[in-house]
């Protein structure tokens, strides 16, 4: 499992795919929340531009992220 330190209140959820490397585009990232291959805290999410904040946990394909405060 991945961490990622949050700075401020919350990251957008595209923002973090890309953030971790784990998509290389901005693009890239939209797409795959399109298609419903993104999860956060276990359900699909496929609001592009949802507000992601500490404790929460992201998942896309083997790939999961923990986000926490810094």
């Amino acid at each position: 499992m991945m961490e990622f330190k949050l700075k401020g209140e919350y990251i957008e959820l595209i923002k973090l795919l890309k953030a971790t490397n784990t998509c290389e585009t901005g693009g890239e990232a939209k797409m795959v929340v399109d298609e419903g291959l993104v999860k956060v805290n276990g359900e699909v999410e496929n609001r592009k531009r949802l507000k992601v904040r500490a404790g929460d946990l992201v998942e896309f394909e083997h790939i999961k992220i923990s986000v926490i405060p810094e």
